[in-house]
């Protein structure tokens, strides 16, 4: 597995990493932690060293398996968690992002995830009650001390992320992108470019749909978030199945899966983007790895995207009221 540096930090990680959240939480019920600890070792083995996970996951399961899977082989990886969300009677309960709770929660994950230092420690959400300069000032506290190497924010705007670089440099942001969301090319690469930024996509899958799997007429389990996404209702992803014929005729004229003609457009975008689809299956882990020795050539990726930019993608990404803590 080739390896990538985040911007102009020092964080170099495996070009693909693995979103550990649908493990734990998001996608329905979760999965036997043995086979998920055995699947995410086996990821190390298969050259991964870039893990994310989140407090908010579970919430706390999903630290605590990565902790546990990670522990033996602690100085192979880099791992990623989250704090911004305040989390009441096991449900997330609003954002906090005040710098003694970000504190509290640096060392409740420090101890869920078996470590003494947490590689990147992202902003989860914008909270816009506190000031994006106190929020890295806390990270930047944290980095002092040992206890956080790199920070990063998630889902953050543009002005948001220039005025935390200002106080403690950003190794990476973190947001949704993939060829069935390309708003972060407008304003958030450029931006991120100039800075030296490192960027994190994830659902770089569009939730599982890019793959092919899904259609029209799958049933998602009741607790799958996918139930209130307006852009995976019945009728959006009939009109949606254009994106993913498009990549399954590209996929078959390289000799590919749609997954990874999805992933390796991604990381023909730029070199310091390090995309972390998530699965629970031992052959989906190797499906989408190998989308790193898929090569697509400039006059692919004009014809892929050409093609793409026909489609207009119906529903949005987020239900209305979630909608409203990105980009801020």
């Amino acid at each position: 597995m080739q390896k990538r540096k985040l911007g102009k930090s020092s964080l170099e990680v495996s070009a693909m990493g693995l979103g550990c959240m649908g493990m734990s939480y998001g996608y329905g019920p979760a999965a036997d932690k043995k086979e998920m600890i055995a699947l995410i070792r086996t990821a190390v083995e298969r050259g991964v060293t870039f893990f994310d996970t989140a407090e908010v996951y579970g919430p706390f399961t999903n630290e605590e398996l990565v902790g546990e899977a990670l522990a033996p082989l602690r100085d192979r990886v880099v791992i990623a968690t989250k704090f911004g969300f305040k989390i009441e009677n096991g449900k997330q309960a609003g954002l906090d992002s005040r710098p003694a709770h970000i504190k509290e929660v640096a060392e409740a994950s420090l101890k869920r995830l078996k470590t003494d230092v947490i590689d990147l420690f992202y902003q989860h959400r914008v909270d816009p009650e506190v000031p994006i300069e106190d929020v890295a000032g806390a990270v930047k506290d944290l980095i002092q001390q040992g206890k956080v190497k790199h920070f990063g924010l998630s889902e953050a705007g543009v002005k948001t992320i220039r005025r935390a670089h200002a106080v403690q440099p950003v190794a990476a942001l973190q947001s949704e992108y993939s060829l069935w969301f390309k708003e972060p090319e407008a304003e958030i690469i450029p931006t991120l470019e100039e800075l030296g930024i490192g960027f994190v996509p994830f659902s770089p899958l569009g939730k599982g749909f890019l793959t092919g799997a899904i259609n029209a007429d799958t049933k998602f389990d009741k607790t799958d978030f996918r139930n209130i996404v307006p852009r995976f209702t019945e009728e959006n992803r009939k009109a949606n199945q254009a994106m993913v014929d498009l990549i399954g005729r590209f996929a078959q004229q390289k000799k590919a899966t749609p997954a990874q003609i999805a992933l390796a457009w991604l990381l023909a975008q730029k070199p310091w983007i390090v995309p972390i689809p998530g699965t629970t299956k031992l052959p989906r882990l190797e499906e989408n790895l190998g989308a790193a020795k898929v090569e697509l050539t400039p006059e692919d990726l004009r014809q892929l995207e050409t093609a793409a930019s026909k489609i207009a993608v119906q529903g949005a990404r987020y239900p209305a009221e979630l909608q409203k803590m990105v980009g801020r």
